[in-house]
């Protein structure tokens, strides 16, 4: 048996494989998970969906990430940012990545044992559209959209598992989350950018150019029409659009974190969109509330 000193130091580098030392990206899968179960349950959630949801959101980032480092330990060798993560720096092997990342994704799937077909079925689809994100950035030119989709399946799943149906409402906030992805993860790749010239992979950053600043702000814009328009379909009322209102001054806030295109303000703003999820789920909370 190994001793119990190299078992923590295992254990360290696995939760570091799985970055749960950095939560920031659960936030971003939470948030539009949260607005739909809102929004399907008209603001009176069951308990058990809310554990199964919350878990199911950790289980499957953090797969994501273990899978992604797996996929992508030749590129973050080449990265400043990414160069010392567990498997790149032969901390951890690729094959302990995939065991790693096909144990959280069974304990997501056990999960969702209890809910409805419908979800099983998004669900599939969800694993597979987070299983092949990775390899977009070999040739697809905004994998940041593709990154979008994957962050945001919880919102069909949501209503499905309130609803046994997923309505159109559902799409639309689906596709707000699309461009809310494009914009925060523009801006995690704006961070990146030399290095991802340099090796050769497609980010949003490198596809807008010298308009990155520009295609952030449409995109924030975007996420709040489509997100109104959710609202305005489910007749959601003043403390909505106050929510989506602070959101819209939080976008207006990264701006000028981004505007000057430096490493450490466009990561700042990256991170900062914890509170535009944040705010938005406070509007609607208080919405149903009062």
């Amino acid at each position: 048996m190994a001793p119990p000193s190299l078992l923590l130091t295992r254990f360290r580098l696995y939760l570091h494989l799985v970055r749960l030392d950095k939560p920031i990206g659960i936030l971003l899968l939470l948030w539009p998970t949260l607005w739909a179960l809102w929004i399907a349950s008209a603001g009176q959630p069951h308990a058990a969906l809310l554990v199964i949801f919350v878990l199911g959101t950790v289980l499957m980032r953090s797969a994501g990430c273990a899978l992604n480092d797996v996929v992508d330990h030749n590129v973050d060798r080449h990265v400043e940012r990414t160069r010392n993560r567990p498997i790149t720096s032969g901390k951890v092997s690729r094959r302990e990545g995939v065991l790693v990342a096909g144990v959280l994704a069974l304990l997501a799937a056990l999960l969702i044992l209890p809910l409805n077909g419908l979800v099983w079925l998004l669900a599939g689809v969800a694993a597979f559209i987070a299983g092949t994100y990775p390899y977009t950035k070999r040739f697809f030119p905004l994998p940041q959209a593709y990154l979008g989709i994957a962050f945001g399946f919880g919102i069909p799943m949501a209503f499905a598992a309130v609803q046994e149906a997923v309505p159109t409402v559902a799409w639309v906030m689906l596709l707000a989350n699309v461009f809310w992805a494009l914009a925060y993860d523009t801006e995690y790749a704006m961070v990146d950018r030399e290095d991802d010239l340099r090796i050769g992979i497609k980010t949003a950053a490198i596809t807008f150019g010298r308009f990155d600043v520009l295609a952030v702000m449409a995109c924030y814009g975007m996420t709040l029409v489509l997100l109104g328009a959710a609202g305005a379909m489910t007749g959601r009322g003043l403390w909505y659009g106050a929510g989506l209102c602070v959101a819209g001054v939080i976008a207006l806030y990264h701006h000028r974190l981004i505007r000057t295109r430096s490493r450490a303000g466009c990561f700042r703003a990256f991170r900062h969109n914890n509170w535009f999820g944040a705010v938005i789920f406070a509007g609607l909370a208080l919405d149903y509330l009062l």
